[in-house]
């Protein structure tokens, strides 16, 4: 297998910003999206930003379960977005560079047809 074209760090911080790469990065783009630790790459990403942002509350005065508990009514519900429209995001993404949406659902697929032949070897047809 060839080596992937990585982009620099501007392309980098660009492409988590939502800008689309370059026709030569698209390897790199499949596997960011669809590789081993794409789903984990994806929440750290949202949730990293956020919560840098709102250790901030922590600046507010008063016992320390205030500001911590702020924190958790909105880290909460923005873990539980994340998860639930991971696919989405990403299927967008495979789609705004060129690449098929279906590449998401192509390690079910396998797993899907793995099952069926052992079906079939073990009851046959």
């Amino acid at each position: 297998m060839a080596e992937q074209t990585r982009p620099n760090f501007p392309q980098y911080c660009g492409y988590l910003l939502g800008k689309t790469l370059a026709d030569r990065y698209q390897d790199w783009v499949r596997n960011d999206l669809v590789g081993p630790g794409a789903q984990a790459r994806y929440i750290i990403r949202f949730t990293v930003p956020a919560t840098l942002i709102l250790l901030l509350f922590l600046l507010i005065p008063g016992p320390i379960w205030i500001p911590l508990a702020m924190m958790a009514l909105l880290l909460i519900p923005l873990a539980y977005f994340v998860v639930a429209l991971g696919t989405i995001y990403r299927r967008h993404r495979l789609l705004s560079h060129g690449l098929d949406p279906e590449l998401l659902d192509e390690k079910a697929q396998r797993r899907a047809d793995r099952t069926r032949e052992d079906y079939e070897k073990r009851h046959g047809r």
